[in-house]
This record gives C-alpha cells, sequence and structure tokens, in this order.
C-alpha cells in the first residue's frame, strides 16, 4: 500500500536519505517550511511506515570486509518448515546483507559481504549445515560500481 506524498514530503524524505542527522531546522530551511511543519510531517510519515528507520552507512572496506558475495541458491525444498528454518539461518547471519526469494531458475539470491574467501568458505559450510541446498553459485564482486539506500522519490 502506498502512502500520498506531496511535494514537501518527497523534499523532506530526500534531505533525509541524503543526511539523517541533519537538524530539523537545517531540514526546514532546504525544503521552505518551518520546524514544526517539518516535524509533524516527519511524525506522520513515521507513523505510516514510509520511514522505517534512521540508520548511519558504514564502509566495509575500511572495516576489513573487503569481499562482497553474491550467492545464488537452488533448492528443491519448498515446504514451509524448510523456509522457516532457512530464514532463521539467514537472520542469525550478519554477513548477509540481502537475502530475496526470486521468480525464476534461482529461487534466492544473497548479498554476503565478508572478510575474504575463507570467510566466505565458512559462511557456506555454515549454511549448507543448517539447511539442505540443492546447488549454491557464488560470485565475487570484483568492482561495486553504484550502491544507495536512497529510493527513488521522482
Amino acid at each position: 500500500m502506498s502512502v500520498r506524498l506531496d511535494a514537501i514530503d518527497r523534499k523532506i524524505l530526500a534531505e533525509l536519505q541524503a543526511d539523517a542527522s541533519q537538524s530539523l531546522d537545517e531540514i526546514a530551511k532546504k525544503v521552505g517550511s518551518s520546524k514544526t511543519p517539518v516535524w509533524n510531517r516527519v511524525r506522520k510519515m513515521r507513523e505510516a511506515g514510509v520511514i522505517r528507520q534512521n540508520t548511519v552507512i558504514l564502509d566495509a572496506e575500511a572495516l576489513g570486509l573487503e569481499a562482497c558475495f553474491f550467492v545464488l541458491i537452488r533448492t528443491s525444498e519448498h515446504e514451509a518448515d524448510w523456509q522457516r528454518r532457512f530464514l532463521e539461518t539467514l537472520k542469525a547471519r550478519p554477513e548477509v546483507l540481502e537475502a530475496h526469494r526470486l521468480a525464476g531458475d534461482i529461487d534466492y539470491i544473497l548479498k554476503v559481504q565478508v572478510q575474504n574467501a575463507r570467510a566466505y568458505d565458512a559462511f557456506y559450510q555454515a549454511l549448507i549445515s543448517e539447511v539442505r541446498i540443492h546447488n549454491v553459485t557464488a560470485l565475487l564482486s570484483m568492482e561495486e560500481l553504484k550502491s544507495t539506500t536512497a529510493l527513488p522519490l521522482g
């Protein structure tokens, strides 16, 4: 379900996506409003679920997490118990940054951030010890060309 947003709401969201540490005064000035109406709009967008959380984006390489793998998973298991165990396993693994269930030949894709290939292998071994998987293909990202958390607000 989408929420109705006007131009000011979208400007506020764009400012928050660019830098959520800005003060309400700074945001209000940039969007052509005042502090209280901006605060009310932000509160309403939080209540509506448009704004889920404020967070900090860390640099993986600066933290020694230099290897990003995209893991393609095919499974022959599709019953609810297997899916529950698989989801629990993924949630318990901090190196899994994203997980998506797909339409098509591949059932799932994971984005996994680790120190190196050995760390990926440790992740892989732990994963297959927890849940039965038919086929796993790991693709090492050689270079990140674009990465953003900002949604298009157009």
